[in-house]
C-alpha cells in the first residue's frame, strides 16, 4: 500500500517524503544509512546558494526554501533560526546578488576597512542539522509514512514496490542513475566551542581559502573547503589548523574556543547542477521514475523547493491513477 518510494534520506529525499505525504501519498523512504548518517548531518546548513547558477528557475528554489524554514523558525521547529549574516567583499561585485530578492532583509554598503571592498548584510535561516533530521523524520513516520534501512544495487530493485520511485540517492545517483556527472566536493569544518557569536560571517574570497563561521546553539561551525573529486574524509590536521586559523583572523573572538570537532563531508555535487526531473524512460514495468539530486553544498538551500517540483513532477502528465 504505498504510493511513492523514494530512495535517499538526507534533507532532500525526506523533504520531498513530506511534500509527498502533504500532497496525499502514501510514501516509504528507504535509506542505505541512518538520516543522522548522512552527508546532511555534517552539513554547517546556512542557506545559500553556493555553487549554483543564478537562473530564474534556481531563484525560485531557493525562494520557496527560504519561506519555508522562515516559517518553521517562526514556528518553533527543532534546530531552525533565522541568523544574521555577513558577507565580506575583496572585489567589486553588484550591489545585489541574484539570490537576494528570496532574502527579506539584504543591505549592501562599502564602508568597510581595507582588504575588504564591501560587505552585504542579510538574514537567512540556519538549521543544526541534527535535531531537524529527527524532527523530518519524526513528521514522516507520524504522517502515515515509513522509513526502511536497504542498499539498493539498481533502482530497478524496488520497481515493484510502488508506482512511483523518486531517486533522491545523492552521491549514489553516480551509480543509481548511472550519472558520470555526479561526483563529490569534499567539504571539512571545525567545530568549536561557541564564546558567544550569533552573527554569521563569511569571507569566500580569501585567497588563503573559503572561510565562513556559523554560530549555533552550543557551538560554531568553521570552514571550509570545497574540493571536487576528493573522496578521503579522513583527519588532516594541516587543512583543520588552517581553518581555525582563517576565521580567528576573520573573528578574533574565536582565539582559544576548544575545537570539539573536526569533520569532513562529501557534496553530492554534479556538473550541470541538480538534476529535478522525471526519467524518460522509467523503470521496468511502466513505474515512473522522478530525480532530485546533485544538489551540492545547497541541498538545504534547496530542498523544499525541488520538493514541491518532485510533486509536480509526480502527480503530472502520466502519473500514476
Amino acid at each position: 500500500m504505498t504510493d511513492v518510494v523514494i530512495v535517499g534520506a538526507g534533507v532532500v529525499g525526506l523533504t520531498s517524503a513530506l511534500r509527498l505525504q502533504q500532497a496525499g501519498a502514501r510514501v516509504l523512504v528507504l535509506t542505505a544509512d541512518d538520516p543522522a548518517d548522512t552527508v546532511s548531518r555534517v552539513a554547517a546548513a546556512v542557506w545559500y546558494p553556493t555553487h549554483t547558477d543564478g537562473s530564474a528557475r534556481m531563484l525560485e528554489r531557493a525562494h520557496r526554501t527560504f519561506d519555508e524554514y522562515a516559517d518553521q523558525a517562526a514556528r518553533g521547529v527543532p534546530g531552525v533560526v533565522m541568523r544574521p549574516t555577513r558577507m565580506l567583499l575583496r572585489a567589486p561585485a553588484p550591489a545585489d546578488p541574484w539570490w537576494a530578492p528570496a532574502t527579506r532583509d539584504f543591505t549592501a554598503d562599502r564602508d568597510v576597512p581595507a582588504p575588504y571592498t564591501g560587505r552585504w548584510r542579510f538574514t537567512v535561516p540556519g538549521v543544526e542539522m541534527g535535531p531537524y533530521l529527527e524532527w523530518l523524520a519524526e513528521r514522516l513516520v507520524a504522517g502515515g509514512g515509513r522509513l526502511a534501512r536497504r542498499r539498493l544495487a539498481r533502482l530497478a530493485d524496488v520497481a515493484d514496490l510502488a508506482p512511483v520511485v523518486v531517486n533522491a540517492s545523492g552521491l549514489g545517483a553516480r551509480t543509481l542513475a548511472a550519472d558520470p556527472a555526479v561526483h563529490p566536493a569534499r567539504g571539512r569544518i571545525v567545530v568549536v566551542a561557541n564564546p558567544g557569536l550569533h552573527v554569521s560571517v563569511r569571507d569566500e574570497d580569501d585567497p588563503a581559502g573559503i572561510t565562513y563561521v556559523h554560530p549555533r546553539s552550543r557551538d560554531v561551525v568553521l570552514g571550509g573547503t570545497f574540493e571536487p573529486d576528493a573522496y578521503d574524509t579522513g583527519p588532516d590536521d594541516a587543512a583543520s589548523a588552517a581553518i581555525v586559523a582563517r576565521c580567528t583572523a576573520l573573528v578574533p573572538e574565536l582565539a582559544g574556543a576548544p575545537v570539539l570537532a573536526r569533520l569532513a563531508g562529501l557534496r553530492p555535487a554534479r556538473h550541470g547542477g541538480p538534476r529535478v526531473q522525471a526519467d524518460p524512460v522509467g523503470l521496468p514495468g511502466g513505474v515512473r521514475l522522478v530525480h532530485n539530486y546533485g544538489h551540492g553544498g545547497a541541498g538545504m538551500t534547496l530542498a523544499w523547493g525541488c520538493a514541491d517540483e518532485v510533486v509536480s513532477l509526480v502527480s503530472g502528465p502520466g502519473a500514476a491513477a
